[in-house]
């Protein structure tokens, strides 16, 4: 599905004048219908009247923490949020996750490293759902009604906590979970050593549905915070 980026409308909330400049310079020849605003109350204002497809928003805003405008903007859109943040403790990006941004990026940053991450955002929430409920990457096929994945019509035998993990990255391609998200949906508690099981798990679960384990291009690490699970052609 090709993305017609002249119908997006993108909302940058930055308080920083050269960077929010550069971010809309950056983002406009593809994305003309771009709204700006400096303070996390603007921005969240923003979001209502104009309804954005996807908001960039930064954590350093000088009125409201970043992290409380983010779960501001999550109670209202459905939206795509990508976080720029100067801040590179895990805690923090786990905390922006927690509050509902779909993707972070970490200052310094590329405009062609932002533009992309825009792009695929946009892509993912605007990919429609199977009827059927199966998906297709790098080879692989995931059937979710019948709970079944398989390689070349060979049926992979997944455990069910396999199984439960791969359903929940796959129920949002592209979007990073947080080690505790996926311990909360699959295991169903709160305690316990996430990033243990996980690595544990999601190192069995690689070796049965990635065609090079080694070099996984389906179920990607997020050093510190998670996993995503992308839809490799």
């Amino acid at each position: 599905m090709s993305v017609t980026t002249e119908h997006y409308r993108l909302l940058v909330i930055e308080d920083e004048v050269d960077i929010r400049r550069a971010v809309s310079a950056a983002l406009r020849d593809h994305h003309p219908a771009i709204i700006e605003a400096s303070t996390g109350a603007a921005g969240v204002g923003a979001v209502d009247s104009s309804r954005p497809d996807l908001i960039i928003l930064d954590l350093g805003l000088p009125d409201i923490d970043g992290i409380d405008v983010c779960k501001r903007i999550r109670a209202t859109t459905a939206a795509p949020i990508i976080v720029l943040t100067a801040r590179h403790g895990e805690s923090d990006t786990v905390a922006l996750l927690n509050a509902g941004a779909d993707d972070y990026i970490t200052k310094p940053f590329s405009t062609q490293e932002l533009a992309a991450r825009v792009s695929a955002q946009l892509r993912r929430s605007r990919a429609p759902r199977s009827r059927y409920g199966v998906i297709l990457a790098d080879g692989l096929s995931i059937d979710l009604h019948r709970r079944q994945a398989s390689r070349d019509d060979v049926v992979i035998r997944l455990t069910p906590i396999e199984w439960e993990l791969l359903s929940v990255l796959v129920s949002d391609p592209g979007r990073v979970f947080t080690h505790q998200q996926i311990f909360a949906a699959v295991w169903k508690r709160s305690f316990g050593d996430a990033r243990l099981y996980l690595r544990v798990h999601v190192t069995n679960l690689r070796r049965k549905i990635e065609l090079n384990p080694a070099d996984p291009r389906l179920v990607i690490t997020e050093p510190g915070v998670g996993y995503r699970f992308i839809l490799t052609p």
